[in-house]
């Protein structure tokens, strides 16, 4: 399956509607390859943050690819949080990642 060209799409949101934050958002821009967070952090710098209704709505919707949870696997072992906070800054359920963690 063929995946979305994040890297072309934030780059032509920036270039016409969001010129003033390309600065801010060059550091992603410049990977080689956007992971499922790098996704949501430059959609929260470009946008902002959202109402409560889109983003429970949005919330219902993400996907996460196995990179993206590694990464997040990664940050709570660095910083030794436990489920639920982890949970709570990524804004998922605790649930799930003890789901992630049986899994991996």
């Amino acid at each position: 399956m063929n995946n979305p060209d994040y890297k072309k799409i934030f780059k032509d949101i920036i270039q016409y509607q969001y010129p003033h934050k390309a600065k801010v958002c060059e550091s992603f821009l410049n990977k080689e390859s956007l992971t499922g967070i790098d996704v949501i952090t430059l959609n929260n710098i470009i946008f902002g943050s959202s109402s409560q209704e889109t983003t429970v709505f949005n919330q219902r919707h993400r996907s996460y690819d196995k990179q993206s949870i590694m990464q997040i696997l990664e940050y709570q072992k660095k910083h030794n949080l436990n489920n639920t906070q982890v949970a709570q800054k990524y804004k998922l359920s605790r649930n799930t990642v003890a789901k992630w963690k049986k899994l991996i």
